[in-house]
């Protein structure tokens, strides 16, 4: 039996919520479209996942309550940009084992000012502990540091960096739910303000406001769909002693590539967790598609000419990181190309890889999922 992703949907990101706009009906919203985009309706969802870093005072069971949703599996996930991979692995057990037959994945946020403030100052006790008494405001500074280190051990510049940016910024322009879509030249990211030397503005996501969702269920033929070959985690894979330039993708994903029967070389479309360019970098040299000696050039060639096509959706550099609905950004984006679903920005491709990547401790991202989607009818 194979599960596939069948609807996506996606509440309006915007980068100033409207007033009195709460997280359940940003999260509600987009599972309402998902589910109109899979031809169904609330009586047919026997399972809900959700992520969310605003939700409280109220959990999963609460918003399916709210939603009219008589459930027979519910989860509720906490890994920020790997909540869409972890989500997604736990609800294909649960379809496989009989635990539900059709879920819908959800995650979003109300970010505005106060509520990103609080955020990156109570992240976990990591943060609250160390990184807030130094009035950071924010991990900046960290990815900073992660980024020094890779353009030393890749021999990148800042213009290689900028390649992403510009890039994702030209498939923003293209989505007509990207919250920056106007065109990026590379003199433009160049001139930037810097941030945290070297990270300049545009190397620095946006907070907005906004939800994703994803229907699942088992195959059904006739039907376009994205099918789900493999989805795999890592968690703590370096115990935080690690230098940042690699994640936990590097341990899992060659089973991911052989249980899949997929070859990287054959993969023409990626959406990566991209919070920082140096973090599209990591992820894509460990999922065996951007080679490590050669780093500089497969940026300005393969990712720049779209050999291979990354974050279409504009990513959320240009879309926008709506809380915890970064992590699921990419899903929704691989599931609509694959589903022929994308608009101006659709691409030819078979097969998508979508990681996650997120949970900043005491230096970088503890948490790693990788999903492997085929384009089925």
């Amino acid at each position: 039996m194979t599960t596939s992703i069948i609807g996506t949907g996606q509440s309006p990101y915007t980068r100033h919520p409207a007033a009195g706009l709460t997280t359940p009906a940003v999260l509600a919203g987009a599972v309402t479209v998902a589910l109109t985009d899979a031809g169904l309706s609330p009586s047919d969802v026997d399972g809900l996942a959700v992520s969310s870093f605003t939700l409280g005072p109220d959990h999963a069971i609460d918003l399916a309550w709210r939603m009219g949703l008589k459930l027979t599996w519910l989860m509720q996930d906490t890994t920020g940009g790997a909540s869409a991979g972890g989500m997604l692995q736990h609800a294909v057990r649960a379809i496989e084992a009989g635990d539900a037959k059709t879920i819908v994945l959800v995650a979003g946020d109300v970010m505005d000012s106060v509520a990103f403030s609080h955020l990156v100052a109570h992240y976990n006790r990591a943060t609250e502990d160390h990184l807030a008494p130094l009035n950071m405001g924010g991990p900046n500074a960290l990815f900073a540091m992660l980024t020094q280190r890779q353009m030393t051990d890749l021999d990148l510049g800042r213009r290689d960096y900028g390649q992403i940016a510009v890039t994702q910024r030209r498939w923003a322009g293209m989505n007509p739910d990207a919250v920056y879509r106007k065109g990026l030249s590379m003199d433009e990211y160049l001139a930037a303000p810097l941030v945290a030397d070297p990270l300049g503005r545009y190397d620095c996501v946006p907070p907005v406001t906004g939800g994703d969702a994803v229907v699942l269920t088992t195959d059904q033929a006739g039907r376009a769909r994205a099918r789900v070959l493999s989805v795999k985690a890592s968690y703590n894979a370096d115990q935080q002693d690690g230098d940042g330039t690699s994640t936990g993708l590097r341990d899992i994903a060659p089973g991911a590539w052989a249980e899949s029967g997929v070859d990287p070389a054959d993969v023409r479309l990626a959406s990566v967790y991209d919070d920082y360019p140096a973090m599209v970098v990591a992820q894509l040299a460990d999922l065996e598609l951007l080679p490590r000696n050669d780093a500089g050039r497969f940026l300005s060639s393969t990712l720049a000419t779209g050999k291979i096509a990354v974050n279409t959706s504009g990513g959320q550099l240009s879309a926008g990181q709506a809380g915890a609905a970064g992590g699921m950004h990419g899903l929704v984006e691989a599931s609509r190309q694959l589903m022929g679903r994308a608009g101006e920005r659709q691409v030819d491709a078979r097969h998508a890889v979508v990681s996650g990547y997120g949970m900043v401790l005491y230096r970088y991202g503890a948490c790693a999922t990788s999903s492997i989607l085929e384009a089925a009818s």
